[in-house]
């Protein structure tokens, strides 16, 4: 099963402590600045909506140059390679893929075609014969309005920032550990509470 933050509406108070956490960390590592969660409101309840990281991952199902794959146990996207189709944002059941308007910070300026590596080594800047860089196939990653979701802040030991700084403690992962540990206390409620059976 792949790992997810969710919000428990209970306890939210729309602080939107989480969301400039989020936004801060990924400008610092970078990345887009634009959170990568969302406080929604209505007249009962706040409650921050993020990435679910699907097991089927139709984000990932529709993502023409695959920039969106599954790795360790989660959905990531890599938002040097997303070209802002904005296919995701209509798959993902839960609206928690955006779109927003800025390159990532380290985007090379121009590739030639869509693996990752190979455009990294014809990279305008570093690659030794720049002769055919500009054909047909030349883009511009994130010049348009690029794919923003959550990845459970990948590049922290701490794990996702909006979990660390939630002042109410609103925000947990959850996972197969965290999943089996709450069974486990469900039964054992069940047992205590559950009236002996006569014999």
């Amino acid at each position: 099963m792949n790992r997810f933050v969710i919000g428990d509406p209970k306890d939210c108070i729309g602080c939107n402590t989480c969301m400039a956490a989020c936004s801060e960390v990924h400008k610092a590592f970078g990345l887009q600045s634009f959170p990568r969660l969302q406080v929604m409101r209505n007249d009962d309840v706040t409650v921050p909506i993020l990435c679910r990281h699907c097991d089927d991952s139709p984000c990932a199902t529709v993502c023409p140059v695959h920039a969106i794959t599954h790795i360790n146990d989660t959905i990531q996207l890599n938002e040097s390679l997303c070209i802002g189709c904005k296919l995701c944002g209509i798959a993902c059941p839960f609206g928690a893929i955006t779109q927003h308007g800025s390159a990532p910070i380290d985007a090379p300026t121009y590739y030639e075609g869509f693996s990752f590596t190979d455009a990294v080594k014809r990279d305008i800047r570093t690659a030794p014969d720049n002769t055919d860089l500009h054909n047909m196939l030349a883009w511009q990653p994130g010049v348009k309005a690029i794919a923003v979701k959550c990845d459970l802040c990948y590049f922290r030991e701490e794990g996702p920032a909006c979990v660390q700084t939630c002042p109410t403690k609103t925000l947990f992962i959850i996972s197969d550990e965290s999943i089996k540990q709450a069974n486990e206390r469900k039964r054992e409620m069940a047992m205590v509470s559950s009236p002996a059976i006569p014999r």
